[in-house]
């Protein structure tokens, strides 16, 4: 257990070592503080993904505390991710809940966040979100376009809800160099409430035949990557549950004229990491965890630490060798990281790890779950 001076400690030294990187929907150049890719000839790139960003009232409290007493101000949470984030040619979060206004903020069990997230997620990097969870609809059709226009404002991407059927129709296409990046989402339930009136699309929700139908709708709309986000899983299980290793084997299996449908799956919702594992030739996070969320109560009534514990998964892309190909995965890494609820700061453990054996032991807990389905044997490694 890492105490509350080891805690305060290590976000303070992580945010000094953070370095510093968002686009609306569409086919724009890249936003602020984003490189233009060279000119000359073909290059890969790299991806990154981080798990659930979850304001519970305490992390909206700090939020306003950052921000002086006045307004919110989510930026210095993320300050620890920033270098990672921001460093990468794209990056995706996933926006777990939707935004409330005029000051009109809750947290769990039916969230409203403030707007300003929006804003510290375009500050650290951040190029698109999945906005497909089962707390999409806590706010109705109100909260999704709350937080799509929030989102939009600050030219951050998203994916798996909609304001319109239009919208939800649409592939949201990123660019990173020559290669066009589909990023699709989906949640396994809303916790029980419906779609608004006259809007079954509002919410993507998990279907294998969905799934596939929509990465066959990317590739023809010119996505040369496709990622799928799904938000699935047992929460508080560290090992990936029957549905999502079936699910996984079957959407990772699905060829289209012999090109794998999807080219990435990137898991949320379990609240705590989980494996990685390469599936049928495709990189498949069982579970990211939570990047950013309150202090976490288990299903026994329990505090446990590990809702506080993620990982970002890196993914550097190679051009295929001929027009047409798949653009494969040539380097696969994974970075762990803590919440400290105390300091209220995102922590990369491996800069922190010298802090001390209590930092050792979390980082090495989560290097154990991410490796435990044999992802070091197909060339995941523990980065930076």
């Amino acid at each position: 257990m890492i105490t509350r001076s080891r805690q305060v400690a290590l976000a303070l030294a992580v945010l000094l070592t953070a370095g510093a990187a968002c686009q609306a929907r569409g086919h724009e150049p890249p936003g602020p503080g984003r490189k233009a890719p060279p000119a000359a000839g073909p290059r890969g790139f790299t991806l990154v993904a981080s798990g659930d960003v979850i304001p519970h009232s305490s992390i909206t409290d700090r939020a306003r505390f950052d921000a002086g007493g006045t307004g919110y101000d989510f930026r210095p949470m993320l300050a620890g991710a920033r270098s990672v984030v921001s460093g990468a040619d794209v990056a995706l979060c996933h926006m777990e809940t939707v935004y409330g206004a005029d000051g009109v903020y809750t947290g769990y069990p039916t969230f409203k966040s403030p707007p300003e997230v929006a804003d510290a997620l375009a500050a650290t990097g951040y190029d698109g979100c999945s906005t497909a969870s089962n707390h999409s609809l806590d706010d109705g059709a109100d909260g999704i376009r709350r937080t799509l226009d929030a989102l939009d404002r600050a030219g951050v991407r998203h994916a798996g809800s909609a304001r319109t059927e239009e919208e939800a129709n649409a592939v949201t296409l990123l660019h990173a160099g020559p290669a066009r990046i589909a990023h699709l989402a989906y949640t396994y339930d809303t916790n029980g409430f419906p779609p608004p009136p006259g809007q079954p699309w509002a919410v993507d929700l998990l279907d294998e035949a969905k799934v596939l139908a929509d990465a066959r709708a990317a590739r023809r709309a010119g996505a040369d990557v496709v990622v799928v986000s799904l938000h699935w899983g047992t929460e508080w299980q560290d090992t990936p549950d029957e549905r999502q290793l079936t699910l996984a084997r079957s959407l990772t299996a699905a060829r289209t004229r012999g090109r794998p449908d999807i080219d990435l799956i990137l898991g949320t919702h379990a609240h705590v990491p989980q494996a990685y594992e390469k599936v049928n030739g495709t990189w498949v996070i069982y579970g990211m965890g939570d990047q950013i969320a309150g202090e976490m109560t288990n299903h026994q009534g329990l505090k446990d630490p590990r809702g506080n514990q993620s990982t970002l998964g890196r993914f550097t892309f190679a051009p295929p060798a001929r027009p047409g190909g798949r653009w494969e995965v040539t380097k696969a890494e994974f970075v762990p990281q803590l919440f400290d609820v105390d300091a209220g700061r995102v922590v990369n453990l491996n800069r922190a790890i010298a802090q001390g054996a209590e930092v050792q032991a979390v980082r090495d807990r989560i290097r154990d779950v991410v490796l435990s389905r044999g992802a070091a044997g197909h060339g995941l490694v523990m980065g930076e």
